[in-house]
C-alpha cells in the first residue's frame, strides 16, 4: 500500500470516528436537555470535544445534523425493512408489517425520540426535519390505503385524506408512547395498534383476499 492511500484510509478513520462522536453526543445531548435552547451546534460540538467548524463540515448545520441523527435512528430501527412491507403482495399483511417496522424504530431510542417530538413544536429547525419524516409517514400509508382499496379489503374512502391522516396518528410517536405507558416496550404494541388501524379502515370486517 502507498503511503498517500494509507494516509487517506487513516484519515477516512479518524473523519468516521469524529462523525460518530458527534451523532452520539447528540443523541445524548437530546436526552438530558431540560431545556430546547440547550440543543445546539455548540453544544453538540463541545459534548463530543470537536471544534463547532467540524460538526458543520461533516452535517452543513443544524438541521443536517438532525437529519443525521434521525437516519442513525432509523438504522438502529432496522427502518430499512419498511421495503419488504411494501413489497409484501398482501396488502393486509403489508399495513402490519409497516405498523411493526415503526413500532420497532419509534422504540430505538425513546427518550430521544421523545424529545426530538416535543422539540419540533419549538424549535423550527426540529421541526423542518420531523415535517419531512412525517410526510415520508403519511407518502407510505396513502400507498397502502389505496393497495387495500384496489384489493377491495375496505371500503373506497369517502376522503382517502382523512384516512390517512387517521393512520398517521395511529402509526405516530406519540400513540405508541401513550398506549406503552411506562412500563411496556414501545413494540409491544405493535399488535395493538394495528387492530386500531384496521378498525380505522374497516379492514377487520373486510373478506380475505
Amino acid at each position: 500500500m502507498s503511503p498517500r492511500r494509507y494516509q487517506l484510509g487513516k484519515r477516512q478513520e479518524q473523519i468516521d470516528e469524529s462523525r460518530r462522536r458527534v451523532l452520539d453526543a447528540a443523541r445524548a445531548l437530546l436526552g438530558e436537555a431540560t431545556s430546547y435552547t440547550a440543543f445546539t451546534v455548540d453544544a453538540v460540538a463541545k459534548k463530543a470535544d470537536v471544534a463547532r467548524a467540524t460538526v458543520y463540515y461533516q452535517f452543513g448545520s443544524k438541521t443536517g445534523l438532525l437529519d443525521a441523527v434521525c437516519d442513525d435512528l432509523a438504522e438502529a430501527g432496522r427502518m430499512s425493512e419498511l421495503a419488504a412491507a411494501f413489497a409484501n403482495p398482501d396488502p393486509r399483511e403489508a399495513l402490519r408489517g409497516f405498523v411493526v417496522t415503526f413500532g420497532r424504530f419509534w422504540a430505538a431510542d425513546r427518550t430521544v425520540m421523545r424529545r426530538l417530538r416535543a422539540l419540533a413544536a419549538l424549535d423550527p429547525d426540529v421541526g423542518a426535519v420531523i415535517a419531512g419524516r412525517d410526510e415520508r409517514r403519511r407518502e407510505g400509508l396513502q400507498v397502502l390505503t389505496r393497495r387495500l382499496a384496489d384489493a377491495g379489503l375496505v371500503p373506497a374512502p369517502a376522503d382517502e385524506q382523512q384516512a390517512v391522516r387517521s393512520l398517521l396518528t395511529l402509526t405516530s410517536f406519540e400513540t405508541f408512547d401513550v398506549l406503552a405507558g411506562p412500563d411496556r416496550p414501545l413494540t409491544d404494541v405493535a399488535g395493538e395498534v394495528t387492530r386500531l388501524a384496521e378498525t380505522a379502515l374497516s379492514l377487520s370486517a373486510a373478506p380475505s383476499p
